[in-house]
């Protein structure tokens, strides 16, 4: 048997006519011919069926059973076959937790590259927070001019209400003289004004220095017993200048506010150490929607405008009823035509304002109660969130829709997380740029030497990844683009160039026209990336109308002559010089030019009607 084939015999499967055929291995291969010819029949479901039914059959018994069985294709056999990875259309991912970051593998190493060299910065003032050593604390001071005079503090209250007077008795016993408490200096032998209904400020003087080279062990001592009661946060104050706030954690000196270190797992929106947590790291909430509230503003209440209490025959009627009679609502007058007061009122309630509401119970007793209106769209909330019925559940649906979530603004992270940065910006920030502008934000990125010793590999593999994306045409997708989103062509460019950056070799790539969707300017860059796939020693099959696709390829199967029973014979196959001679090949007399499908040169007029699409 060659080595450098693979050779299909006797496929049989859908309309294929006992097709027998070899093609070359590590070639760039086309398979053309009419939609319908067998095309796909051959490519995907005898040649990658087969070479996944091999895949699962070489695992363990263990494996195979979560896998379930899958049956063989309806083939003889088929010889020289590599393992091989299907990259169609339709498996777009349906996960709201993909991107375009996270299945190219981009953001992983974006997380990296943040927990590496990125600097954390307190999320609640935004100063920049920095983990110090006693000794770098002390070289720090020492940068002062010589001969000034500085007060080392250890802060043991941060704004914090209370009288503390059993904390200043400790201190006092502790041997420390003085305490600084709202920014003025106190002897601990005096009285200290200290308001319990107010938040105070409480920092103990642990020494007053000159700085100079001879006082290097006291001002190291003076500065770990600070740290010490300070929880690893200091205050340095000189005579004369600003005060310097350093600390030993990642807390901001400043508000006391924690930090933890930063690590990959932490910008990581699928896990509970970076994810946003009232989105849970969704970025966005299914909340209802006063528009889909109400569909058809020209109906009146009583004609059912509120869309999703026009079904109840009873109890919301009389709701509406009643709200409308206390503010004066025309319940006969269309929604349009109602105020805006009046539809805040009916949509958001009458916060805490009670209404009188009157109702027939089941015995037909008149029962009157007293209660705010807490308005349809707080209702349906309501009602979504306390419902354990998977019905009741998707019928809400139809009235909610997807908004940015309110406190990470879609973000998808903990405040703490997007609060380190590189080059002053988060990884949120860097995430929203389009591959193009992300790809150019790291071309101009300056780090240190440190950093750079760091960071080389892991910008080597960004940048690489970046390309990727360019080179098949997505240079427009944001990195932070939900991968639902994607067409089915931009998802199946997508994993293309992540199997690029994956760099396997001896794989059999299957793929369904790569170039549809694609602009004809971009098709030279798509064809570069699957021979440059080829040449990594890959055998690529690729199921294909355009022509420029066509003529790039080593090797070339035309199948047909027609669609369904009228196809799924072998044309031709050989090079493609070889095919295009070919006089019974179809494709090849439309790419000689013998054949062609002429511009009509006048066309139709419409018939003067409209299709309307509303609320699409």
């Amino acid at each position: 048997m060659p080595t450098d084939q693979i050779t299909i015999r006797g496929a049989r499967e859908h309309n294929l006519k006992n097709v027998t055929l070899s093609i070359p291995r590590d070639k760039l291969v086309v398979f053309t011919g009419l939609s319908g010819s067998g095309k796909s029949s051959l490519a995907f479901d005898t040649i990658y069926a087969e070479g996944q039914r091999r895949y699962v059959e070489s695992l363990s018994a263990y494996a195979r059973q979560f896998l379930g069985q899958m049956e063989k294709p309806d083939v003889d056999v088929i010889e020289g076959l590599s393992p091989a990875i299907s990259i169609d259309q339709k498996g777009t991912s349906k996960n709201p937790r993909s991107t375009v970051g996270t299945v190219t593998e981009v953001y992983d190493y974006l997380r990296l590259l943040y927990a590496r060299v990125g600097l954390p910065h307190c999320p609640v003032c935004g100063r920049e927070v920095r983990r110090q050593t006693v000794e770098q604390m002390a070289d720090h001071v020492e940068k002062l001019p010589k001969g000034a005079r500085v007060m080392v503090l250890g802060p043991v209250v941060k704004g914090r209400k209370g009288e503390y007077r059993s904390l200043i008795e400790d201190v006092r016993k502790s041997g420390f003289v003085r305490v600084r408490v709202d920014g003025s200096l106190y002897e601990l032998g005096e009285k200290i004004p200290l308001d319990k209904n107010k938040k105070h400020d409480i920092q103990v003087v642990v020494d007053r220095i000159v700085v100079g080279p001879d006082q290097r062990t006291r001002l190291v001592d003076s500065i770990e017993t600070a740290a010490r009661l300070g929880g690893g946060s200091v205050i340095i104050v000189p005579a004369q200048g600003e005060e310097i706030q350093m600390s030993q954690d990642y807390m901001c000196p400043y508000d006391g506010t924690s930090v933890p270190e930063p690590e990959p797992r932490n910008f990581s929106f699928n896990s509970p150490h970076g994810a946003c947590p009232v989105c849970t790291g969704i970025g966005s909430q299914l909340v209802v929607d006063g528009d889909l509230v109400v569909p058809d503003p020209s109906l009146s209440l009583r004609e059912g405008a509120v869309a999703a209490w026009s079904r109840s025959q009873f109890f919301y009627p009389e709701l509406l009823e009643t709200v409308s009679k206390y503010f004066g609502i025309d319940m006969d007058k269309p929604w349009s035509k109602l105020s805006k007061q009046h539809q805040n009122v009916l949509l958001n309630g009458t916060g805490d304002k009670k209404i009188r509401f009157g109702y027939r119970n089941q015995y037909g007793h008149e029962r009157w109660y007293e209660a705010p209106f807490e308005g349809v769209v707080a209702n349906l909330q309501r009602r979504y969130e306390e419902t354990q019925s998977d019905f009741l559940k998707a019928e809400l649906e139809r009235y909610m829709s997807d908004k940015p979530c309110p406190a990470c603004k879609g973000r998808r992270l903990k405040p703490e997380s997007l609060g380190v940065t590189v080059a002053d910006s988060n990884i949120a920030e860097v995430c929203a740029l389009s591959v193009s502008a992300a790809i150019s934000f790291f071309d101009r990125l300056t780090l240190t030497e440190r950093e750079q010793l760091i960071a080389r590999g892991i910008l080597k593999e960004i940048r690489e990844r970046l390309q990727f994306m360019i080179d098949v045409g997505l240079e427009y997708l944001t990195v932070d683009r939900a991968a639902n989103t994607l067409s089915g062509g931009e998802s199946q460019r997508i994993r293309l160039a992540t199997q690029i950056g994956s760099k396997l070799m001896g794989v059999l790539y299957i793929l369904d026209e790569p170039s549809i969707g694609l602009h004809q300017r971009d098709n030279r860059r798509l064809i570069n990336t699957l021979i440059r796939l080829r040449d990594l020693g890959n055998t690529l099959i690729v199921v294909e109308h355009d022509e420029e696709t066509i003529r790039s390829a080593d090797y070339m199967v035309d199948i047909g002559p027609a669609a369904g029973e009228h196809g799924g014979e072998i044309i031709a196959a050989g090079p493609v010089e070889e095919v295009l001679k070919d006089p019974n090949s179809i494709t090849a007399a439309y790419l000689r030019g013998d054949r062609e499908i002429p511009m009509p040169s006048e066309r139709r007029k419409g018939n003067g009607k409209k299709l309307v699409i509303r609320g699409a």
